[in-house]
């Protein structure tokens, strides 16, 4: 009876130092998010910049879902218009996904090691007790 009991509660610890990594490793990654500012070069005009100066317009991203949504009404045969309206979301979201650049705020370096410890102290715990040979 006494081995059940023991058995239990390491158990219970072993749960506790997974929920403790995962709040930790939460924590860190809530204060990392809050220290990167986002930005979007979406309105400067163009979206795509390729090799050699060549640019692709805003607007230019928009016509494959136009032309898709055409497509399902103007069609018999619907599959078609369907891949066109999918590829044209596809490409809306990787050209906003482009636009976007990540910018590190001022921060002190005592917040920074605390953001990556935590980062790197809960997600430590966390691996341990997942991979902890029983």
């Amino acid at each position: 009876m006494g081995k059940e009991t023991e058995g239990k509660k390491k158990e219970s610890g072993d749960l506790l130092k997974f929920f403790c990594g995962l709040l930790m490793f939460g924590a860190g990654l809530y204060m990392l998010f809050q220290n990167l500012v986002v930005t979007s070069s979406w309105g400067s005009g163009y979206v795509f910049r390729f090799f050699g100066g060549f640019t692709v317009p805003n607007g230019t991203v928009m016509l494959p879902l136009i032309i898709g949504i055409a497509m399902l009404f103007i069609m018999d045969k619907k599959i078609y218009g369907w891949v066109v309206t999918a590829l044209g979301i596809v490409i809306i979201l990787v050209a906003v996904l482009l636009s976007v650049s990540l910018h590190w705020r001022t921060t002190s370096a005592y917040v920074f090691i605390l953001i990556f410890g935590l980062i790197a102290a809960g997600g430590g715990m966390m691996i341990r007790e997942l991979f902890r040979k029983k």
